[in-house]
């Protein structure tokens, strides 16, 4: 079952935190997130799944900062989220999407337990300005049947900037 905004309202501070929190972005079964105003990009090619892959810092400028056609960005939430006792998902939201852009392109499926910021993997399928602090996404919440465990990776979890690929920890 996925939670209704209401629900989502209910279970703030508790199953939920949101930081920061605006009532103004809870929809009828999701919460808005916001884009922060940097993004990385990598800058080898080929990217190799056994290394850390060397990354660029950019900065969102108010007046907007025109992503790139068919170039990957990771940028991140301005909110840190806490989840307990449900499963966080996130989707791009349908305005972003119908103007070409492909926020979280494969990785929208969070975990119990998840604390930190939403690394955002965001590709453009044409030239589009984006700006700081748009809500660009939604985050929603599945209840969970069964026993579980919290989510515990060293990975991703209690990140506090954007994470790029730790895919090659798998390898070591």
């Amino acid at each position: 079952m996925i939670l209704s905004g209401i629900e989502i309202n209910k279970r703030l501070g508790k199953d939920i935190i949101i930081d920061p929190f605006d009532p103004k972005k809870i929809n009828p079964n999701s919460y808005n997130l916001t884009l922060h105003d940097e993004l990385l990009t990598y800058t080898s090619s080929p990217l190799d799944m056994k290394i850390p892959n060397p990354t660029k810092q950019i900065t969102i400028p108010p007046e907007g900062f025109t992503l790139e056609a068919n170039k990957l960005y990771l940028g991140r939430t301005r909110e840190y989220t806490e989840t307990n006792n449900l499963v966080p998902m996130l989707e791009g939201r349908s305005s972003i999407g119908r103007l070409g852009l492909f926020v979280h392109v494969t990785a929208g499926f969070g975990d119990i337990g998840f604390k930190g910021y939403w690394t955002l993997e965001i590709f453009a399928i044409q030239p589009i300005t984006i700006y700081p602090k748009i809500g660009i996404c939604q985050i929603f919440y599945h209840t969970v049947e069964g026993d579980y465990e919290d989510y515990k990776s060293g990975k991703y979890q209690n990140n506090r900037s954007i994470q790029p690929s730790m895919l090659y920890k798998d390898f070591e």
